[in-house]
C-alpha cells in the first residue's frame, strides 16, 4: 500500500513513522532543514518514553513519487488550499485523498441532499480550487485527536492522543475506508470509521472555534479560557450560535455545551495552536475555524453576534502582526485621480 503523507510536520510525522513500521509504503512531502534531517537520518518520534525511527523516501516534489493509494494532508487548512495543484501527480484514477484537518473541510456539502447539496464553501477553498483539481468524491474525512509537536529538524515529540475518527462524505462504508482504518490500526492507532463522520467535525470544531481565537487575543492558556468566568461565558455564546448552524444542517451533538467546555478546561495549561502561531508568526488558522463557520451562519440564517465580535477582532490583530489573510484577497480596484 503507497501512502503519501503531505505535509511531515507534527502530526503528519508522527503518521508517518508509525506507519512505516506497520509495513506502509510511506513517502513524506516536506521542506527546508526538516527535509533534509529525515533525509540524512530518518524520522525519529519521541512517544511513550522511547524514541522510534523510521527511513522513508522524503521529498518537496511531489513529481518525484507518482501516483499513490492514499494522500494523508496533513496540513494546515490554507496551506493545503495553496498546494492543491502540485499535488496532481500523486494523484491516480483509485486514489484517496485524507483530509486531516481542523475545521470546516472544503467538501463538507458533497453527499449532500436538497437544498445544501455540493455547495462551496468559499471561506475555506476560494474559487474552488481543491474541490477542482483533488475532487470531493476522493476523499475520506478525518478528525484528529493526537497532540505532537516538532522538536526539531526530523524530530517529533507525541504529547498526547491516539485516535482519528475516519468517515466518508456519502456516508457509506466503504472498503477503501476499511482498509485505510486497518493500516491506522495495525500502525498503533484508533481509527474508527463514523458514518456521520460530520458531526465528529463538529465536536472538535465547537472548541476549536472559541478556545483557539480567544487564546489567540489574550494569550491565556486553555485552562484559563475555559474556567475565567467571562471567557467562559464568551465561549458558551459562540457555542451556542455554532450550535444553531449545525443543527440547522443536520448535525448531531453527543455531548453538550457544559460538558465540552469543561472537558477542555481539564487538559490543563495548553497553548492553544493558533496561540502558538501568533507567537510563532505562523499564520493562523482562522478561516477554517471561525470564518467558514460565520459563513455558514449567513447560509442558514442564524444570527452569530458573537462568533462575528471575535472574528473581527482576529482578523485584525492578525493583520496587524502580518499573519492573516491566510488567503490571498483580490486586488483593490483601481480609483481616479
Amino acid at each position: 500500500m503507497k501512502v503519501c503523507i503531505y505535509g511531515a510536520g507534527a502530526i503528519g510525522g508522527y503518521i508517518g513513522v508509525l506507519m512505516k513500521l506497520a509495513g506502509a509504503d510511506v513517502s513524506l512531502i516536506a521542506r527546508g532543514a526538516h527535509l533534509e534531517a529525515i533525509r540524512n537520518n530518518g524520522l525519529k518520534l519521541h512517544i511513550g518514553g522511547e524514541e522510534k525511527s523510521a527511513k522513508m523516501t522524503a521529498t518537496s516534489d511531489p513529481k518525484e513519487l507518482g501516483p499513490q493509494d492514499y494522500v494523508i494532508i496533513a496540513l494546515k487548512a490554507h496551506q493545503a488550499w495553496e498546494v492543491a495543484e502540485q499535488m496532481k501527480p500523486l494523484l491516480g484514477p483509485n486514489t484517496s485523498v485524507v483530509t486531516a484537518q481542523n475545521g470546516l473541510p472544503w467538501w463538507y456539502f458533497y453527499g449532500f441532499e436538497g437544498q445544501y447539496a455540493n455547495r462551496r464553501i468559499e471561506s475555506v477553498d476560494p474559487g474552488s480550487r481543491q474541490w477542482n483539481v483533488i475532487g470531493p468524491e476522493r476523499v475520506i474525512g478525518c478528525t484528529v485527536y493526537p497532540a505532537a509537536e516538532i522538536e526539531g529538524p526530523g524530530v517529533i515529540k507525541h504529547v498526547s492522543g491516539d485516535k482519528f475518527g475516519l468517515g466518508e462524505p456519502t456516508r457509506e462504508i466503504t472498503e477503501r475506508a476499511q482498509k485505510l482504518s486497518k493500516l491506522f490500526e495495525e500502525s498503533g492507532l484508533k481509527a474508527p470509521i463514523l458514518p456521520e463522520i460530520r458531526n465528529d467535525i463538529w465536536l472538535k470544531l465547537w472548541g476549536n472555534l472559541c478556545f483557539n481565537p480567544i487564546s489567540a487575543l489574550t494569550h491565556a492558556t486553555l485552562d484559563v479560557v475555559a474556567t475565567d468566568p467571562e471567557t467562559r461565558l464568551l465561549s458558551r455564546h459562540m457555542m451556542e450560535e455554532a450550535e444553531r448552524i449545525a443543527r440547522r444542517i443536520g448535525v448531531h451533538f453527543r455531548v453538550d455545551i457544559e460538558k465540552r467546555i469543561n472537558g477542555a478546561a481539564r487538559v490543563g495549561a495548553h497553548r492553544t495552536s493558533m496561540l502558538q502561531d501568533v507567537d510563532k508568526g505562523r499564520p493562523i488558522e482562522l478561516d477554517a475555524l471561525l470564518t467558514s463557520v460565520q459563513e455558514l451562519g449567513r447560509l442558514t440564517e442564524v444570527e452569530t453576534p458573537h462568533i462575528d465580535a471575535v472574528l473581527a477582532l482576529a482578523k485584525q490583530m492578525g493583520r496587524v502582526r502580518g499573519i492573516y489573510p491566510t488567503f490571498p484577497e483580490e486586488a483593490p480596484a483601481e480609483t481616479l485621480d
